[in-house]
């Protein structure tokens, strides 16, 4: 348990209206107290308040910065301890020079993620609920950051606690069972096993459903635009981003790289990829290109694949449904603003049951229904979009799905006769993983791992 003084600025670099310093610890208010010069001590003020004033440096007296300077005192704080909080103006060097002044008077500068490191620790938040904080400062969505709002708020760690507690009971009940033997009633405890490791098994089961789509609000979902050179796959990147991030020319072979941007498409983040054409050529640069797309197009979880509405189906674009066959696909077929000439049964034939979406991103036609076809695909037409209990973090993903193994472990052997104390192992190994979800039971150096990918200041 850290028990010194820490510092940071909370607000991020550059220029700004209001920059933050944030000092926590047992000697924040005193610290702040030698630097501050204005109409009360802040050791006087009450708590949750906030007081105009002057930053001097004491020794020389020489006025520093203006501040606005909010007193927090514990355990009603973020991290539990005394907190002091002092707004100055936001430039660069106004903050650096205020947060160089604190340092120079005690306290020291602060890990990456240590102030939510002492709100863990100090048990105000448990360590899902301190994961989902910086899930909640990344998000991209309105509804990865509802996912994220209800983590910080506790929703998933009391799901988690109560599995926990039904397979606490279950323990005690085996314990029972083996301490007191002369009452026979191991019959009586296997069943007991059966119809609460089947809950649990069933509530682990509810989660794990929809953890596939909270782990695309939270990373955002990989989704590579494809096709032939010249059929509008940068246009398809600027209209669905809304702007202009890749050049268009009637050239083909303009895009010779990966192209990454990330958008929101009617609440489903996308980290979109526009490839470049994928065809034969001598080019050395557009081959490097095309082989990069190739790859890119392997790891995609959504191939978005664009075809020429004004030329018919080529072996090239037979090739690329080839590609993208193990994949949640959407076909794009572009440019209605020019004469048919593709076969659009043979292109829904070779679809095989993915999306077909007919548009002139020219004219802006057909992208509405586009971001419709990609909402559809990914909340699956039958999620509640009220419901924001999603699993979305990997580390707690793969800690529910061993939490499952190890219950239904512990059924298989209660059906296949073993001992109560054998069937207890498996229960208490399941109750253990859970409590590594919400850090009751995990490794120093994993929460200093997870700590450390957070920003400097929280």
């Amino acid at each position: 348990m850290e028990t010194d003084t820490i510092a940071a600025i909370s607000t991020p670099m550059g220029e700004g209206a209001i920059g933050i310093v944030r000092i926590s610890g047992p000697k924040a208010i005193e610290t702040a107290d030698q630097l501050y010069d204005g109409r009360i001590r802040l050791a006087d003020a009450d708590s949750h308040t906030i007081h105009y004033g002057h930053l001097r440096e004491p020794e020389s007296g020489d006025t520093m910065e203006e501040a606005m300077v909010s007193v927090l005192r514990a355990p009603r704080t973020y991290t539990k301890e005394d907190i002091v909080e002092i707004n100055c103006h936001g430039g660069l060097t106004s903050v650096n020079r205020v947060l160089q002044l604190v340092l120079t008077h005690g306290p020291r500068l602060a890990e990456p993620g240590e102030f939510t490191k002492r709100a863990f620790l100090n048990g105000r938040i448990d360590l899902s609920q301190a994961e989902a904080v910086m899930d909640l400062i990344r998000a991209k969505t309105d509804r990865a950051m509802n996912v994220a709002m209800n983590q910080v708020e506790g929703k998933l760690s009391t799901r988690v606690q109560t599995l926990r507690q039904t397979l606490l009971e279950t323990v005690a009940h085996v314990e029972v069972n083996i301490d007191y033997p002369e009452y026979d009633a191991e019959e009586m405890t296997l069943e007991v096993i059966r119809e609460k490791g089947g809950e649990v098994a069933a509530s682990i089961d509810g989660l794990l459903t929809t953890a596939h789509q909270g782990k695309i609000l939270r990373e955002g979902l990989a989704t590579v635009i494809l096709g032939r050179p010249n059929v509008g796959k940068s246009s398809l990147l600027n209209s669905l981003v809304h702007e202009e991030k890749a050049i268009v020319t009637d050239v083909p072979g303009t895009t010779r790289d990966v192209v990454e941007e990330y958008v929101n498409v009617r609440g489903v983040p996308l980290k979109l990829l526009d490839t470049a054409g994928i065809r034969e050529t001598e080019d050395i640069v557009e081959r490097l290109g095309v082989q990069r797309s190739r790859e890119v197009v392997k790891d995609a979880e959504l191939a978005l694949l664009v075809l020429n509405y004004n030329e018919a189906v080529s072996g090239a674009d037979e090739e690329l449904f080839q590609l993208i066959q193990d994949q949640d696909a959407i076909i794009i077929v572009n440019k209605t603003d020019l004469d048919q000439q593709i076969n659009l049964e043979r292109v829904r034939e070779l679809a095989g049951g993915n999306p077909v979406i007919t548009t002139s991103l020219l004219k802006d036609e057909g992208v509405d229904e586009l971001e419709e076809a990609i909402r559809c695909l990914f909340f699956g037409g039958d999620m509640d979009a009220g419901d924001m209990s999603y699993v979305s973090n990997s580390r707690h993903i793969a800690l529910l799905e061993q939490a499952k193994r190890a219950v239904n472990e512990a059924l298989e052997a209660a059906d296949s006769g073993m001992p109560v104390d054998m069937v207890q192992i498996d229960i208490t190994r399941a109750w253990e993983i859970l409590g590594e979800v919400i850090g009751e039971s995990v490794q120093e150096s994993l929460i200093d791992q997870l700590f450390s990918q957070f920003c400097l200041g929280k």
